[in-house]
């Protein structure tokens, strides 16, 4: 996790935060991810909305999504920031969190079946898996989905690998991420049916490994536009390439917009 790697997060680092103390002026809060380290979020940076009672968006034992805007080293001093969190920001950061805890979970039962110390399991086994691999979670996902070949040149034992992949394989299933929404795709062409088939059998090529695309016509100008993938950011990025491409076919000659469904 981060605090093993770093004492202090970076500025601009996206935090999880449990706020502490609420004072008229700002929140006093610990990071999570660094060993319960104190740092202030002022009023100003609570929302992006003028606020007048701090206690209207904030309460003792929340935890939240922050952005270090500020560090003072010399002064021992981390300042967050509420408001410069997007929504995309803090789902994302949150999933990977969440990712992180159920992997230190995980482990630490592996390291208990096999009778051995966490910390120690941690500096040995642990230390193998990281080296290639960013997180453990993603380890242990490389582990659940590939077996034997998530162990590339590790060195670790055979009793060993036979514990993580069951553990693995017991407790972490491919995950899919459905974008749901409609496409509107107008044209003004004389020839207008040929040049919207064209375009949406374009966004078919932004299909990539691991994502899937789906199209299916709810009557003119309106089309459902599904996007499945195997994680949030790999669907985004598949649903902006459909929506590129599709525009791309349409320049000059009709209007693309896309309403995405609530979740």
């Amino acid at each position: 996790m981060a605090e093993e790697l770093n004492e202090i997060p970076q500025l601009d680092e996206f935090v999880i935060a449990t706020v502490r103390k609420i004072m008229p002026y700002g929140a006093f809060c610990t990071l999570d991810e660094y060993n319960n380290r104190e740092a202030f979020i002022h009023i100003s940076e609570v929302a992006s909305r003028w606020v007048k009672n701090i206690h209207e968006v904030l309460k003792n034992g929340q935890k939240v999504v922050a952005r270090v805007h500020r560090l003072t080293p010399e002064k021992n001093q981390i300042d967050l920031s509420l408001r410069r969190v997007s929504e995309a920001d803090k789902k994302l950061k949150m999933e990977d969190y969440q990712k992180d805890k159920r992997a230190a979970k995980l482990f630490e039962l592996c390291a208990k079946k096999m009778k051995v110390e966490h910390d120690a399991a941690l500096a040995t086994v642990g230390a193998e898996l990281l080296k290639n691999h960013a997180d453990l979670y993603s380890a242990l996902e490389d582990i659940s989905f590939n077996g034997e070949a998530a162990f590339k040149e590790a060195k670790v034992s055979p009793e060993w690998r036979k514990m993580l992949t069951a553990v693995a394989q017991q407790n972490i299933v491919r995950p899919e991420v459905v974008i749901a929404g409609t496409l509107l795709v107008r044209s003004y062409a004389p020839d207008a049916i040929d040049h919207i088939r064209e375009a949406l059998l374009s966004a078919k090529g932004a299909e990539k490994a691991g994502a899937e695309i789906s199209l299916r016509y709810l009557g003119a100008p309106r089309y459902q536009l599904l996007v499945k993938a195997g994680e949030y950011k790999a669907a985004e990025k598949v649903l902006e390439k459909v929506i590129d491409e599709v525009s791309v076919k349409m320049k000059g000659i009709g209007t693309v917009e896309f309403q995405r469904e609530a979740t």
